[in-house]
């Protein structure tokens, strides 16, 4: 056992480490001669009873503390031991990567305003009267939780209903749910994803809508209202959107171009091109307002006797968009290729389809092809003598092929549909006109949608003709509340159809 003996330290008693109390208070000392030196029991256990500052503290170890914290006013527990190889002690200071700082007497000590998601280290010095050790190694980093950020919330209208959008930081823990209360009060409604549809209101009347953003460390602050919107009721109508049709090929040399191919042909009045079941009718929102897009038919390809042509352009698209419904988008025919001299490369340019693309201006090659469920293909080129060319498809058949250099071969058929309340065909493929016994074609625009003809005519080298343009026809059992782009009215049945041959909008 310890010698408890004077030992000129004034009946301190002495030993070695071993022989220390073994239930010692704080401020009992003991003579160390394992160590050498006079040693003081403290809150942190044995300490050298000398005139020297602390050593740096020992595993330090940082805590999320992410309960009911506020977003960005994060906190972390730093543990720590203290270093007996140097003097007592007397505080300790934490510091953060991130900037924060905290002290105290005792481990932990807990740092608080740090970001929401931020990652820091800790590292701890240690101070007494005699000094400030350096800093203690640093810890592992540590994810800082909180609850959520205030969400932000965005409102479209709908039938009785509004979509809302829910954004905002989800204060490093993930959002598990929202709670949203509409003003006027209807409900208050759990979304647990984004965008969020919230249902049950009164057409009509304007709402605005608030939320609260959840996960595991608690509940966020209310947002700020949305945006103010009136829900109204759904109108379903009928469309036709037809492209624009492709030019026809010019002639050059004896040998005469492709006609153009049919504007692609989308329609919910029974079969659209190539479609063997009908589109559906659509959904459209009182008080939005839908685009129209009209395409212009393409440019026909010039002709001369010496191999020197312009390209025929195709077709533009035609298209109906809007908010909450799929956008209608039909293609714009295919070129006419245009014709060409000698050998090889003796061309009568094939048509492009409804929808498709004319084939090269230097080989014989077949026509183009047409876009899946809007046109047919354009016929293939002829493969001897002069002037023989394919035509272009339209939106209810294929383009045929000049097969002896006098006949004009026929463009592929359009499609006759009764939206406007008459039978009225679209979309019709352009003709091509081989031989020198044929009736010139003029660069006249074609009827609606349909392809551009093109020929060659004795000792004439005309142009190829321009597509015709395309149009966009909306059908509703309502009147629209306004327009752009004049679009002509008329009035079949009590219906009300807007044909817009150019680009504008409509709003219901």
């Amino acid at each position: 056992m310890a010698d408890l003996r004077a030992s000129g330290l004034g009946g301190v008693p002495k030993g070695a480490t071993a022989d220390r109390p073994s239930s010692p208070s704080i401020g009992d000392v003991f003579y160390n001669g394992t160590l050498g030196y006079l040693e003081i029991y403290t809150a942190f256990g044995w300490f050298a009873a000398s005139t020297i500052a602390p050593q740096p503290p020992l595993s330090v170890v940082g805590t999320n503390v992410g309960t009911s914290r506020a977003y960005n006013n994060g906190a972390v527990s730093v543990a720590f031991n203290a270093n007996p190889a140097g003097g007592v002690p007397a505080s300790f200071n934490v510091t953060a990567s991130t900037g924060q700082t905290g002290s105290g007497t005792i481990s932990p000590i807990v740092l608080t305003g740090i970001a929401s998601d931020a990652t820091p280290t800790f590292t701890v010095t240690a101070t007494n009267n005699y000094g400030t050790s350096s800093a203690s190694s640093a810890s592992s980093a540590v994810t800082v939780t909180t609850v959520p950020q205030a969400p932000s919330v965005s409102a479209s209208l709908g039938n009785a209903e509004s979509t809302l959008t829910l954004t905002g930081a989800n204060g490093g823990s993930s959002i598990t749910s929202w709670s949203i209360t509409s003003s006027p009060a209807t409900t208050t409604q759990t979304a647990t994803s984004s965008p969020y549809t919230f249902t049950g209101l009164t057409n009509g009347t304007a709402y605005t809508f608030t939320a609260t953003a959840t996960n595991a460390n608690g509940t966020s602050l209310s947002s700020s209202a949305s945006n103010s919107v009136t829900p109204v009721a759904a109108l379903t109508v009928d469309y036709l959107v037809v492209a624009g049709g492709g030019g026809g090929g010019g002639s050059c040399h004896g040998h005469s171009g492709g006609g153009g191919g049919a504007g692609g042909f989308r329609t919910s009045i029974g079969t659209s091109g190539r479609n063997s079941s009908s589109e559906s009718q659509l959904t459209l929102l009182n008080g939005v307002t839908y685009t129209v897009t009209v395409g212009g038919g393409g440019v026909g390809g010039t002709s001369n006797s010496s191999d020197v042509q312009s390209h025929a352009t195709q077709g533009e698209n035609s298209s109906f968009s809007g908010s909450g419904i799929s956008t209608i988008t039909s293609t714009g025919g295919g070129r006419g290729g245009g014709g060409s001299n000698g050998g090889s490369f003796r061309q009568g340019g094939s048509g492009g389809s409804g929808g498709g693309t004319a084939s090269s201006d230097q080989s014989v090659l077949g026509g183009g092809q047409g876009t899946a469920a809007q046109g047919f293909d354009g016929a293939s080129a002829g493969n001897q003598g002069s002037g023989f060319s394919g035509s272009g498809g339209g939106a209810g058949g294929n383009g045929s092929t000049n097969t002896n250099g006098e006949i004009l071969t026929s463009g592929g058929a359009g499609l006759q549909k009764t939206i406007t309340g008459s039978n009225v065909t679209y979309a019709v493929g352009g003709s091509c006109n081989g031989g020198n016994q044929g009736t010139a074609r003029t660069n006249a625009t074609q009827n609606t949608g349909n392809g551009g003809n093109a020929a060659y005519n004795g000792g004439s080298f005309p142009p190829g003709a321009n597509g015709g343009s395309g149009v966009v026809i909306i059908k509703a059992n309502a009147a629209a509340a306004s327009t752009t782009g004049s679009p002509v009215l008329t009035t079949p049945s009590g219906a009300y159809v807007y044909q817009f041959n150019n680009t504008g909008s409509i709003t219901f």
